[in-house]
């Protein structure tokens, strides 16, 4: 098959690979379109440490079966799926709970790091574990299927932060994430939604998408709840200053290792602050969501190119090329 390997830091090749022979709990998928996500890309210039060439990257994907293996039940030769990027292992004491990102055994699909090497899904097929398959709502396309995987985060996001019908909420960063979560919120039922963001161009598509109104820096509000999508200082301290006594802090971002907080704001207030690992079962809603209308994700896909095409994307990416949000590899 042909794959999109990175190979050294900063350097992709298009390389002929052996096709997965899934295992008998594995089932082997056709790949029809994968996201490039923006770990994808940090892992690409080596930032995260969680792309140790080679790699084939690549976990936000979706696709058709081609091959089931002997102890798969359910499933079958040409059903359509989507996968959570999260490969669990499903009977350590966090997965018996339900809690699968957090498992003692947890893989990420396209990620190669000091513990593991999981090839990803830039191919043209993959294999991955059938009690992480989902199946593709009737009409639902394959590459908006493809952004269940961030769609599930920012609903997750929303779930840790407690949010509940009529709440004011502010979103910290309105980047792909922030803006599916503005979307989240206004679907089940949040009150007013402040969207916070130093891009003028993404407050914009943020009103577009349901925020009710956008600020470029503090808001001096006092919310009910804060989800925090950057990852840095400046942006989780505004997160905090901006919930009433009492209120919830979600933190979804997480760009730097490291950020100091306003403690005492944290104490005195009473606030409680969530961290957020990836997703938690919400794949199913997340299609639900996507396939009904509610969460609109076509208008965040920004190309839909081959496998050849994808090193100058991830460059294009890299630089941060102004307008360009989710690209799709079609391979």
């Amino acid at each position: 098959m042909r794959a999109l390997e990175l190979v050294e830091y900063g350097r992709f090749q298009l390389v002929d690979l052996p096709v997965p022979e899934p295992a008998p709990d594995e089932v082997l998928i056709r790949v029809r379109a994968c996201g490039i996500c923006g770990s994808d890309v940090h892992g690409m210039d080596g930032s995260t440490g969680r792309r140790i060439p080679p790699i084939v990257m690549g976990h936000e994907a979706s696709g058709d079966i081609v091959k089931v293996g002997a102890d798969v039940a359910g499933w079958q030769i040409g059903d359509r799926v989507t996968f959570d990027s999260t490969i669990y292992c499903g009977h350590c004491p966090y997965c018996l709970r339900g809690e699968v990102n957090l498992c003692d055994n947890r893989q990420v699909l396209g990620v190669s790091c000091a513990e593991y090497r999981r090839q990803g899904a830039f191919a043209e097929f993959v294999a991955v574990p059938s009690r992480v398959l989902c199946r593709l709502p009737n009409g639902l396309g394959y590459e908006q299927a493809a952004m269940v995987e961030p769609v599930s985060v920012a609903l997750h996001g929303v779930h840790r932060a407690r949010v509940q019908v009529g709440e004011r909420v502010v979103v910290v960063g309105v980047g792909m994430i922030g803006l599916l979560v503005v979307q989240v919120l206004k679907a089940k039922g949040a009150g007013e939604i402040v969207a916070v963001d130093i891009d003028a161009r993404k407050l914009e598509l943020a009103i577009a998408l349901g925020a009710d109104s956008a600020q470029g820096s503090s808001i001096g509000m006092e919310l009910d709840a804060a989800i925090e999508a950057v990852g840095i200082t400046a942006t989780v301290d505004m997160a905090i200053r901006s919930v009433r006594k009492g209120g919830n802090v979600s933190l979804v971002g997480n760009l730097s290792p490291k950020v100091e907080i306003p403690l005492q704001v944290a104490v005195t207030r009473e606030l409680s602050i969530y961290g957020c690992c990836a997703s938690q079962g919400d794949y199913e809603e997340s299609l639900s969501l996507i396939a009904s209308g509610a969460v609109k994700v076509d208008s965040m896909i920004s190309a839909r190119i081959s496998l050849d095409q994808a090193p100058e994307y991830f460059d294009r990416l890299h630089r941060q090329e102004p307008g360009l949000m989710k690209v799709m590899v079609c391979p």
